[in-house]
């Protein structure tokens, strides 16, 4: 019995992760790519401003990033007013968590998406223009095949990220067993228990998901990258 609930313990929480963090990156992966897009085609030197603030997820603490989640979709924040009206409530559900995993995972899409469309050669874009291509067709015909190694890369670091969040997805889903309890949350609600052999196995877990991860995303990452320290 004792073993059985172990085991429940340990998948509801993977579950539950692996939801919030899919959707997460799916997310972070449509409105990361189209920044970056756009921000590594533009000219204007707000380009670097709006950059800065696209990436500050990546270098705030967890805490102000679910503060800020707070102050707009609170109940009292004017985004959590607004979609009280259509009754929708965000905070102490697992689609909040998402938006808190989808904040902290969008600039690992943006910085490597940026960096890969940044990449492909202009020229060619220009010739499918040429040939009679409006943007769109030249952005999924040509713009995006070439650069979808790196932005695949960016991808499933942006989905590590999303699995391992803890600060911002506390703060705005809390931690409700079966509901908004992720796993890294679940490591530090069991460790605050005393039960080390749950937070031994959610750790393995969690590690051995997230080397899994990394890895893959290196398989990905553009070869040019990886092999241009040996040429």
């Amino acid at each position: 019995m004792g073993q059985s609930y172990l085991l429940s313990d340990l998948w509801v929480p993977l579950l539950l992760s692996l939801k919030v963090a899919a959707w997460a990156t799916f997310f972070a992966a449509i409105f990361g790519m189209g920044f970056a897009y756009l921000l590594s085609r533009s000219r204007s030197p707000l380009c670097h401003l709006v950059d800065s603030i696209l990436t500050l997820p990546m270098v705030l603490p967890p805490t102000v990033i679910g503060y800020y989640l707070l102050v707009l979709f609170g109940r009292r924040g004017w985004l959590g007013q607004w979609l009280a009206e259509f009754g929708i409530e965000l905070v102490f559900t697992w689609q909040g968590a998402v938006i808190a995993a989808t904040v902290v995972a969008f600039p690992m899409v943006l910085k490597a998406a940026r960096a890969a469309f940044e990449e492909v050669d202009h020229r060619l874009e220009d010739a499918g223009v040429v040939l009679g291509l409006n943007r769109a067709h030249v952005f999924f015909r040509i713009s995006l095949p070439l650069a979808l190694r790196g932005i695949m890369a960016g991808v499933l670091l942006a989905f590590a990220r999303a699995l391992g969040e803890f600060g911002a997805t506390l703060m705005i889903a809390g931690s409700i067993p079966g509901r908004t309890q992720t796993l890294s949350i679940a490591i530090y609600e069991a460790v605050q228990a005393g039960n080390e052999a749950l937070a031994l196995m959610l750790v393995l877990v969690t590690s051995i998901s997230c080397v899994v991860i990394l890895w893959v995303a290196g398989v990905f990452t553009p070869a040019q990258h990886r092999h241009r320290g040996a040429r």
